[in-house]
């Protein structure tokens, strides 16, 4: 999302963009995205991209949700990308039963190292998940995880559905609407959601990142500022190869007819 490309709606041409990608399901606030760059457009048009605007959005939910402790100066001058594929979200994104292993390969074909990796899965400390993301962690007939039994047990009868819906939990459980180091205290307690939030425990470098998370939240605020910054400048897209959006949903089609 680095370039724009979860903001495009699906098209003729285009029926499966990035936002219809399995992993993307529960995102929100596309809206809001929408209205921002609607008034930007009113104040100077063709000058504030989509990209950066997403950008800044995370800067700023940061700074809120952390209420002000989270404060990192944002970048900007990125291009919005043209190419918005759903089959990428699965390639490119990390999935919630991922290893270690897997965990630090991904992160890395992007330029972030293991302490960037440990550093941004703290945003596991706000949001939902869809309750098939973690299923396989909860019983019957026996919880093969080592997910703390009583909260295993309060999500598989939050997750339960007559009708079969997935239904949505939130991924911190003590203080679900604040960016802090909370998330790191649920990994030391066996009481995170994902595979991939406890295989942070299953080498001693990426433990040790947890304990010092857990221990000094100041230090994990400013580390988790510095890798927003660093995400924010992975593959961005310059006029060459991007342009800058009229709308956010879509690209602008006097340049690309039939899109």
């Amino acid at each position: 999302g680095c370039d724009a490309s979860v903001l495009l709606d699906p098209t003729k041409a285009n029926p499966q963009p990035e936002k219809l990608g399995l992993p993307n399901f529960s995102l929100r606030g596309f809206e809001v995205i929408d209205a921002i760059k609607a008034e930007l457009e009113k104040k100077c048009p063709g000058v504030v991209s989509c990209a950066d605007i997403v950008a800044f959005a995370g800067r700023d939910a940061s700074y809120f949700l952390s209420y002000g402790r989270v404060k990192f100066d944002m970048p900007a001058g990125r291009y919005d990308g043209k190419v918005s594929l759903a089959d990428e979200t699965l390639t490119d994104l990390p999935p919630p039963f991922a290893n270690l292993q897997l965990l630090k390969d991904m992160f890395a074909a992007k330029g972030l190292n293991t302490v960037d990796m440990v550093v941004l899965s703290g945003a596991h400390s706000i949001g939902r998940s869809h309750c098939s993301s973690f299923s396989s962690r909860l019983p019957p007939p026996s919880n093969a995880s080592d997910m703390d039994p009583a909260l295993a047990a309060k999500l598989k009868a939050d997750c339960a559905s007559s009708t079969g819906a997935d239904n949505t939990v939130v991924q911190d459980q003590e203080t679900p609407d604040e960016l802090d180091n909370q998330y790191y205290l649920n990994v030391l307690n066996h009481k995170v959601l994902f595979e991939s939030d406890a295989a942070l425990l299953k080498s001693n470098d990426t433990a040790r990142l947890v304990y010092a998370a857990a221990a000094y939240q100041k230090l994990w605020q400013y580390k988790f500022g510095e890798a927003m910054v660093k995400m924010g400048g992975i593959e961005v897209k310059t006029g060459a190869n991007g342009e800058i959006r009229k709308m956010c949903g879509s690209v602008n089609k006097l340049a690309y007819p039939g899109y």
